[in-house]
């Protein structure tokens, strides 16, 4: 999938993000912030986007993480 297909998605391409971007699911909007992690995955606070495991999905619907968009205020470079 090309980045002109969906514009703002992820896309696995961790470039487009810093440590501490939010991005939010496609699907259910849900929110993933680095600050505070992710109780249901059991993801520490302080971990980046990026760095979430392989297995990873949405905690609310189970969407895939390279579907989540990079939230607007926050895109990098």
């Amino acid at each position: 999938m090309s980045d002109h297909f969906f514009a703002g998605s992820y896309g696995g391409n961790s470039g487009k993000i810093t440590d501490a971007t939010r991005l939010e699911c496609k699907i259910c909007w849900y929110v993933y912030n680095p600050a505070t992690g992710d109780d249901y995955w059991q993801i520490p606070p302080g971990t980046p986007f990026a760095k979430l495991p392989d297995h990873w999905t949405c905690p609310n619907c189970d969407g895939a993480r390279e579907d989540f968009l990079v939230l607007e205020d926050e895109v990098h470079g």
